[in-house]
């Protein structure tokens, strides 16, 4: 953890009673403002800290830390551990239904034509018991895949892209123990998005390790689990690809309507639901309370985002300006006048194509906890 990041989670713990406050001038959106005070949960245990990141683990954001628009906590999920690869004997290989196989060193992926994005994702089994701090927003670089598959030339009979890590574990299945590599696929048609990059810079820099070092993909609007890790080989065929990951784990099983008929559905975690969560409560000035908290989807354009106090009505909160298609979208609510007393603290997305983040009631029946994206009532207490 760094030095900034814990004196942030120090300033948490002491500063609803203490009134300690940061410099106002040229703060970033998250930032406290001089005199502001942070108003702790209820509903969070006392003591609560996931922790700082260690090597080789899943790592857990404590979203009331977060301190900028790009994340510089950013968290981490692994499945078959955390490869190091050697960047100067790394390579890529693209195989399968194409007119060309094609093998691309680091050097030469980074002397390919590239692209910035600012993109931000969540893990499909980010939910209310993490607080919703599987999630980050970073700027990366890379090169198209587009570009990489248009090299290569797929065939006609090319349908399923497939994308292999250099993580690998063993699995039991029936009874044989198999060696397989972390591995997720895409249609060939959302492979060729045009903003689906192979990456390879984080943020300014070279992929972290537990970000997958040196290359990994990046598919905007998904799951933090189709953005797959330490890649090493891109296979284009003419079969549906059905891995752990794809057919077996990250499936969500839900009750849901087909037709006419209610049945039991599963289908592999992929496109990121519409989604947003309250994740700090702040007091400054004349009784003023600013509610803070972030968005998620798949890249549709939002309508609004909006807060609930109590039973009272829908508010509209303000977006921060730079959010973009991709990215997460951090947005604040400043409270009037709040009476003394626990209160009841909900937030919802509503995008253009006319969807509104539903209340956990409203969503399907699930055997899961993959994608959780139910509103996610907040509970503080405003002293007298």
């Amino acid at each position: 953890m760094t030095a900034e990041n814990e004196t942030r989670r120090q300033f948490l713990k002491t500063s609803a009673g203490a009134g300690l406050a940061v410099a106002a001038a040229g703060l970033p959106w998250w930032a406290l403002a001089q005199g502001e005070q942070v108003v702790p949960f209820a509903d969070v245990p006392e003591g609560y800290d996931p922790g700082p990141r260690r090597a080789g683990s899943n790592h857990v954001i404590d979203t009331r830390l977060i301190d900028d628009f790009i994340s510089h906590d950013f968290y981490v999920v692994q499945h078959y551990g955390e490869p190091e690869l050697d960047t100067a004997s790394y390579r890529l290989d693209l195989t399968g239904l194409v007119d060309r196989t094609l093998t691309f060193s680091l050097e030469e992926l980074r002397a390919l034509p590239s692209r910035e994005l600012v993109c931000g994702f969540e893990c499909g089994g980010n939910g209310g018991r993490m607080f919703h701090g599987l999630v980050g927003n970073a700027r990366w670089r890379g090169v198209p895949l587009k570009y990489l598959l248009e090299q290569a030339g797929v065939q006609s009979s090319g349908r399923e892209v497939v994308f292999f890590g250099a993580d690998t574990g063993t699995e039991e299945i029936r009874g044989q123990q198999v060696e397989q590599a972390f591995a997720r696929s895409l249609s060939l048609e959302d492979a060729l998005r045009e903003d689906n990059l192979v990456v390879y810079e984080m943020n300014g820099e070279p992929l972290p390790v537990q970000h997958g070092r040196p290359v990994r993909l990046l598919v905007p609007g998904f799951y933090g689990v189709a953005n797959v890790k330490w890649l090493t080989q891109i296979h284009i065929q003419d079969t549906r690809y059905m891995g752990r990951f794809m057919g077996r784990d990250y499936v969500t099983l839900k009750r849901d309507m087909v037709g006419d008929q209610e049945r039991w559905v599963e289908n592999s975690v992929s496109r990121m639901n519409l989604k947003s969560v309250i994740a700090r409560v702040t007091r400054h000035g004349n009784n003023i309370h600013r509610i803070s908290g972030f968005a998620v989807n798949d890249g549709t354009p939002l309508e609004a985002i909006e807060v609930r106090i109590d039973d009272g009505p829908w508010q509209r909160a303000t977006i921060d300006p730079q959010a973009t298609e991709y990215s997460w979208k951090p947005f604040h609510f400043d409270w009037q006048d709040a009476s003394p007393g626990e209160h009841t603290l909900v937030s919802r997305a509503l995008d253009t194509s006319g969807h509104a983040q539903a209340t956990v009631d409203e969503l399907p029946q699930r055997v899961s906890y993959w994608e959780e994206f139910g509103q996610f009532p907040r509970r503080i207490v405003i002293a007298g």
